[in-house]
Parts: structure tokens; C-alpha cells; sequence
């Protein structure tokens, strides 16, 4: 008879037979009525201990100083022809506003909207966010819940006892395994900081890609503007010997000149007509340019048209100190990112080499009938649980983890080398636009100078030829007046629209007008950034609502360090002073990349 059924006997009361089952749960100890929990209190007491006594091993990295030099040519540039040269604190976000052309400025705010390359950086950043989001789970204990259930029948089998049949029976089985590795010598510490870093400069590419398509509008503006110019000077010449063959025919008619000077001043005209369809092919090919660059097919053309005379050249040229230019270039910012990056993952290769824990335990129950599994009282006996830990050292390796080391440490050394070239580079970007745009003022002013002068020659010269009385002039001569009023026209034209790219070929190189504001645009849900030293970089104030449509607030930490480090992807390529090519990447002290804002994301990522 069970010892249930005797007390069964003994109490026939019901109330009295559940009162004692209740004393029998509480004599029973604490970790037999609830295995789970005692070995997840023991697992976060050892876990507690090997945490706070944790340490990360490898350097940490402090961002260089910026360049011990005051200025970016040899001797100080003071101005550009009319244009003076001021040194400002930083560059107006909104800079391509300095141009006063409106629709230069839609165009740019469309293309900003619709671009997908921009949209493509934006993803970037939310791909190098998440890995390191997931990098982030080894700090945490891992838990898995299986359940095992076995049914089995035995055929019937008289076995050499001669005992009978075998019946069949099934076991149901439910266990939650707990496993944890203390991060002891920061493995995953620096793992997640080189994420981080890689994050960082996901941003900073985005800067740049930014900087990229605003300039590349800009100038491709001007550079329409320009085109547009030389099919008008071109026309007007056109125009003009038109005239002047008219003219002749009419005197040719009378017989005041030879036929002779007729034909000559048709292929002359015939000439020039030549020149159009080369100019208005680029001109066409701009508009598709533009048109690419606002985010649209071919088929609609943007409404937007530019010309030399709405496109304002500015009358002062911005500059700013070499020490905060380093921290405005993209590609300077991405090369520190990719910097801090490295050098997290030295300590990663040093952590690999050193003894590692592993902490595990297994808790569940089991029983021969699946009911009973969720009985508030499970029979005697039907709950276990194991504790075991694991120290793992590498012995030998054949030097594999040695040599992922030195081969980590090369890779920080080729960073830094790559970071002093990104420096070296962002400051020729900007000694070759200030040295174009002084050549430009003088450029121009030849320009307009020559074609003054060789219109003034021309009419001088086809009033003389048309008069004919005692006049030496003669139809070559006529020619080539005309001649060189085209080419000097055409001269104008082009200057002109250099001078304008050159202006904004500065504005790049001096890495545009990176706010804040336009940040918060691009990427609405990362948080705040955390350069590397000295300054925190922070994003408050006021924002468009439009914008953020799930109203993440920035200005508000992430995390208890105020922010989350960027990753290592490749450099960009370095700047250009003129227009359609891509700034390098930036590059910066470690970033935080913070939570996408969709609505769905939790409390305390936003």
C-alpha cells in the first residue's frame, strides 16, 4: 500500500487531507520544489562575481590630435580675386544657399529625398546597428527550453527467466538549459566596441554620401549654367554672321562685292552652326545628369533650369582652422572610425588566447504521464537539475591565435598609416581649390576683358569692310574678327562656369555643411553621436516632426555611456575640388549607431 493511501485511511476529511499536503510542500526543500530557480540564483550569483571582476584586455584608443598647422597653403590666402577669404567657426549647413538660386535649392532638396544612393548609406547604418545590437547578447546568459518526449512499445519477449511480456510507456520530458560565458578578459567587450566603431563610420559615409549629392547637384548646376551660356554666345555669333551674309547677298546682288566673299562667309557661318550640336548634346546629357541625381528616370526631366546670370557668385569664400577642418571631413572621420575599429580587434585576438569559462545547468522535469508534467504537485522525484563548469585553455595551436594577434596589430598599423594619408589628402583638397579659384578671378577677368575687346573689333571691322570706300579691309579679315569674338565669348562662358564648380569644389573639400540637423534628416532613428575625445558630440534641439514619425527624442543617452561606437568599413575614396566625385569616407572617433525609429521598437531605444 502507498503511503498516499494510508493517509487516504488515516483522513477521510478532505479539507484535512489537502491541509497536510500543504505542510508536506513546505518541509520540502527550497531547491527540490523549484530546481529552475535555484540554479538560476546560483548561476547569477557566479555570474555577478566574474563580471565585476572583469577586465578588457588590448589598448584602448584615443583619437589623434589634429595637425600642428595654422593654415593650408604655404603662404595665407587672403582672397580670390573680388572674393575675400574669411575664416569662420564652421560651414552653413544649408552652404549651396550662398548661390541665392531658388531653384538650385529645390533641386538639391529633391534630390536629398530621392536619392537612392542616400537611401542605400541610410541602410548601411541600420545593417552595422544591428550586428553590433547582436554582438551585445554574449553579455547576457543564454537560455534554451526543450522538450523531449519518448514513446516505446516492446513486442512481446520471453526472456531466459521466463518473465512475461514487456508493456509499453512513454517518458515526457521539459528542461531549461541556462549557459554562460563571463566575458572575463573583454572578448566580447571589444568585439562590440570594434561594431560600434564600424557603425560610426556606416555614419560617416552617409555624410559623405551626402556631401557627394548635394555637390554634385551644385555642380552640375553650374556646369549647366555654363553650357547654356556658350550655346547663347554661340547663337548670338551665329546671329551676327547671318547678318553679315544676308548683307552680303544683297550687295553681291548689285554688284558691290565678289561671289568670292559670299561663299567665304557661307562656310564661316557653316562653321559656327557646327558648334551646336556638340554643345547641346552635353547640355542634354547634363539634364539627365541632374535628373539621375534628383532620384528620377529619364523619362521626367526636372523642371528646374539654370543659367550664369541666376547663379550668384558668393563675395566672400569661407575657410576654416586646419584643427577643426579634421573634424568636419568625412573621409578624415571614417578613417579615425576605422582606426578605433582595429584596435578593439587586437584586444579581441589577445582575449582568444587567454583561459576561457563556460558555466552551464540543465533543470526540468520529467514523468511517465504527460499530464502529470503540469500537476501543481508533481510526484516525488520527477525534477532534476545539473551544474557544470567548463575552463577551456589554448595549449598549443600552432601559433594560430599568435599570428591573428600580430596580423590584428599590421591592420591598425595600416589604419593609422591610411588615416595620416586621409589628412594629407583633405588638406591638398583644399590648397587646390583655394589656388583654382584665385586662378579663376583671373581667369575671368582675361575672359571678359578679351571679349570686350574682340567684340568692339569685330563691329569695327565689318563697318569698315561694308563701307568699301577707301577701306583696306578685306573678308578675312572680317573673318577673323568674328572668329575671335566666338572663341573669346565661348572663353567667357567657361570661366564663368569654372569659377562657379570651383566655388563649390571648396565647400567639398572643406566637407560641407555637416549639422546636426541634416543628420537627424538622413537617419531619424540613430541617437546620439559619442566622438571619440575631447568633445561629445550631442543631437538636441529643435526638430521637424515630418521627419520623425515615430517622435524619437534625440539629445537622450542610449545607454549608460552616452552612446554606441561606430565600425571599420573600407575608406572612401578622398575628396576631389571639383564636383562629381565622391568625398572619401568620413571618418571619426568611435559612434554610437542608435535604434531605428518604426514604432515597434522598445521603451527604452527610444
Amino acid at each position: 500500500m502507498s503511503r498516499e493511501a494510508g493517509t487516504r485511511k488515516s483522513f477521510r476529511d478532505a479539507a484535512k487531507l489537502r491541509e497536510w499536503r500543504v505542510k508536506q510542500r513546505l518541509r520540502t526543500p527550497f531547491a527540490r520544489r523549484h530546481p529552475v530557480l535555484a540554479v538560476a540564483a546560483h548561476v547569477v550569483t557566479g555570474v555577478s562575481v566574474l563580471v565585476l571582476s572583469g577586465c578588457a584586455v588590448g589598448p584602448d584608443f584615443v583619437s589623434p590630435p589634429p595637425p600642428s598647422v595654422d593654415r593650408f597653403t604655404p603662404e595665407p590666402v587672403k582672397s580670390a580675386g573680388s572674393q575675400q577669404v574669411v575664416v569662420v567657426d564652421e560651414i552653413p549647413a544649408r552652404w549651396w544657399e550662398v548661390f541665392h538660386n531658388k531653384n538650385l535649392n529645390a533641386l538639391i532638396e529633391a534630390a536629398i529625398e530621392q536619392n537612392a544612393s542616400l537611401q542605400a548609406a541610410q541602410a548601411a547604418i541600420r545593417i552595422a546597428y544591428y550586428q553590433a545590437e547582436a554582438q551585445k547578447g554574449g553579455f547576457l546568459p543564454q537560455l534554451t527550453a526543450t522538450s523531449g518526449d519518448t514513446y516505446q512499445f516492446a513486442n512481446y519477449v520471453q526472456t531466459f527467466q521466463g518473465a512475461g511480456p514487456t508493456n509499453p510507456y512513454g517518458l515526457f520530458q521539459k528542461v531549461l538549459s541556462v549557459s554562460y560565458t563571463p566575458d572575463i578578459w573583454g572578448q566580447n567587450l571589444r568585439a562590440v566596441e570594434s561594431l560600434e566603431a564600424q557603425t560610426d563610420q556606416q555614419r560617416y559615409q552617409l555624410e559623405a554620401a551626402y556631401l557627394t549629392l548635394t555637390s554634385n547637384v551644385a555642380s552640375a548646376a553650374t556646369q549647366e549654367a555654363a553650357l547654356r551660356g556658350q550655346l547663347a554666345a554661340t547663337r548670338e555669333v551665329i546671329n551676327e554672321a547671318h547678318n553679315m551674309l544676308s548683307i552680303l547677298r544683297k550687295q553681291y546682288a548689285i554688284g558691290a562685292v565678289a561671289q568670292a566673299d559670299v561663299l567665304v562667309q557661307e562656310a564661316a557661318l557653316a562653321q559656327m552652326e557646327q558648334l551646336l550640336p556638340p554643345l547641346e548634346k552635353a547640355l542634354a546629357l547634363q539634364r539627365d545628369l541632374l535628373t539621375a541625381l534628383a532620384g528620377q528616370y529619364s523619362t521626367a526631366a526636372v523642371p528646374e533650369t539654370f543659367n550664369l546670370r541666376t547663379l550668384a557668385l558668393p563675395d566672400a569664400l569661407p575657410l576654416t582652422l586646419p584643427s577643426a577642418f579634421v573634424r568636419q571631413r568625412p573621409d578624415v572621420r571614417a578613417a579615425e572610425a576605422n582606426m578605433h575599429s582595429l584596435s578593439a580587434q587586437i584586444g579581441v585576438a589577445i582575449a582568444a588566447r587567454l583561459p576561457n569559462v563556460t558555466l552551464s545547468s540543465n533543470a526540468g522535469v520529467g514523468a511517465f504521464n504527460f499530464a502529470k508534467l503540469f500537476s501543481p504537485f508533481p510526484p516525488p522525484g520527477s525534477g532534476f537539475w545539473v551544474g557544470a563548469s567548463n575552463v577551456a585553455a589554448p595549449i598549443f595551436d600552432g601559433f594560430t591565435l599568435l599570428n591573428k594577434q600580430r596580423s590584428a596589430e599590421a591592420a591598425l598599423t595600416q589604419a593609422e598609416a591610411l588615416y595620416r594619408q586621409a589628412v594629407i589628402t583633405a588638406f591638398q583638397n583644399v590648397a587646390d581649390a583655394l589656388r583654382a579659384l584665385q586662378a579663376d578671378a583671373k581667369a575671368v577677368r582675361a575672359a571678359i576683358h578679351s571679349e570686350t575687346v574682340a567684340r568692339k573689333s569685330f563691329e569695327i571691322v565689318k563697318k569698315q569692310f561694308l563701307m568699301k570706300e577707301g577701306s583696306s579691309v578685306n573678308m578675312l579679315q572680317v573673318l577673323n574678327a568674328e572668329q575671335t569674338w566666338l572663341q573669346a565669348s565661348s572663353t567667357r562662358m567657361q570661366a564663368e562656369g569654372t569659377r562657379l564648380t570651383d566655388v563649390v569644389g571648396l565647400f567639398m573639400a572643406l566637407g560641407g555643411g555637416w549639422k546636426d540637423e541634416n543628420l537627424k534628416r538622413l537617419s531619424p532613428t540613430l541617437g546620439p553621436v559619442r566622438p571619440t575625445l575631447p568633445e561629445v558630440a550631442h543631437i538636441d534641439g529643435p526638430v521637424n516632426p515630418d521627419w520623425f514619425p515615430t517622435g524619437i527624442e534625440f539629445g537622450k543617452s542610449l545607454w549608460a555611456s552616452d552612446a554606441i561606437p561606430p565600425p571599420p568599413p573600407p575608406l572612401l575614396p578622398p575628396m576631389a575640388a571639383p564636383v562629381v566625385t565622391a568625398p572619401g569616407p568620413a571618418v571619426a572617433p568611435p559612434v554610437a549607431a542608435p535604434p531605428p525609429a518604426t514604432g515597434w521598437f522598445p521603451k527604452f531605444l527610444e
